[in-house]
Order: structure tokens, then sequence, then C-alpha cells
């Protein structure tokens, strides 16, 4: 199963690089549309699922499956990780030092907020409780996610990783006979927002 919001250029990658075909039959894998849960692997409707390390892994762990009974593969392991999370604007809005300003204050208090969630695990965990209308969500998975999480977050005040995006690029240039992009685009990323923050 793989995600098809635009998680699935990373495993469309790999598969390329393999030479495995998508398109099922004996040499290759049938992709199965998944949907942002684990019910395809736990229901036995597929061999192999996406999941986030902070989040639907566990979703597994928690429904009994054992760790050593799952084969895990981390994109970052196969050279097919790509940048997903980030702040995105219109490049014209960058001439706006209101704007500007503006967006740095909101990654500031972004960071801000991923620190203090690190620093008080249980306080974070029951604000998510108390606004969870479903019900769905149990004090025990969000802990484990802040836990998953902080080793994403710690140490970062935002700054993109220049080296992330350049591998994000790469990957999605490496898509065989139909890549996702077919050429480095030009002025995809800037620093201002982030230089701008470090100023305050």
């Amino acid at each position: 199963g793989v995600w098809f919001s635009g998680n699935e250029y990373p495993f469309l990658s790999w598969m390329s690089q393999l030479g495995i075909p998508t398109t099922g039959g004996a040499d290759g894998v049938t992709v199965l549309k998944q949907g942002f849960n684990v019910d395809p692997l736990l229901q036995k409707q597929a061999d192999c699922i996406s999941t986030m390390t902070y989040n639907e892994y566990w979703q597994v762990i928690e429904a009994g499956v054992k760790p050593e009974d799952l084969v895990v593969f981390k994109y970052e392991d196969q050279g097919v990780a790509t940048l997903e999370d980030g702040l995105y604007v219109l490049e014209d809005k960058l001439k706006d030092p209101a704007f500007v300003t503006t967006m740095a204050k909101f990654v500031k208090a972004s960071m801000k907020g991923w620190d203090w969630a690190r620093e008080h695990p249980d306080d974070a965990a029951k604000i998510v409780l108390d606004n969870d209308a479903t019900g769905a969500q149990t004090e025990g998975h969000q802990k484990t996610m802040m836990q998953k999480i902080n080793k994403l977050t710690e140490g970062s005040d935002g700054t993109l990783d220049v080296a992330a995006a350049e591998r994000t690029v790469d990957t999605l240039m490496k898509g065989g006979s139909d890549p996702v992009i077919s050429k480095k685009p030009k002025g995809a990323w800037t620093s201002v927002v982030t230089d701008e923050m470090k100023k305050m």
C-alpha cells in the first residue's frame, strides 16, 4: 500500500531504480492506493504498507504485531527519501517585508511550540486529547508520537536542510520513464524567512 498524496513519488522512484514494475505481474508489484491507516496490513489486503516512523508504524505495533515480525524499508536507507512538511509561499509575497516578518514569526513560534511539547510531553498529549472530537486518539499513542517527533525536530530551528532539498529533487527526477520533474527547479527555495527569524 502506498499513499497517493505526493507520498507515492519516493516509492515509485525506488521501484524504478530497482527495475521493479509497479503494474503487477510475476516480476512486479501491484500498488494499492492506501488510506492514511494501517488497515490493509492488519486485514491482510496488502503485504507491505506505508507508515511514518512516528505514527502508523506504532499503530501496527499497538495492534499486536511484533517488531521482529516486520521488515522495515526506510526510504532514507534506500536513497529515495524526500522532504515533506515545510513552509510554502508564493515567490512574489517574499517582496513584502511585512509578509516575510509574519512568516518568520510563524516559524519561530512553531519551533518554540515543538520545543515546549518536547519538554512537556504529557501536557502536549493532553492538548491533543482534549481537542480530539472523534475520541480515537489515545494518550499512549500521542506520547509515543511525541517521542519519535522529538528525534526529527530536536536541534532544528526550522531552517531548510539544503542537502535534503537537493536529494529530494534528485529523487523526483529518477522516476525512470515517468519522472515527477524533468529538470532541476530554479529558485525553488530561499532562506529569506529563516534569515529574518534568526534576527529576532
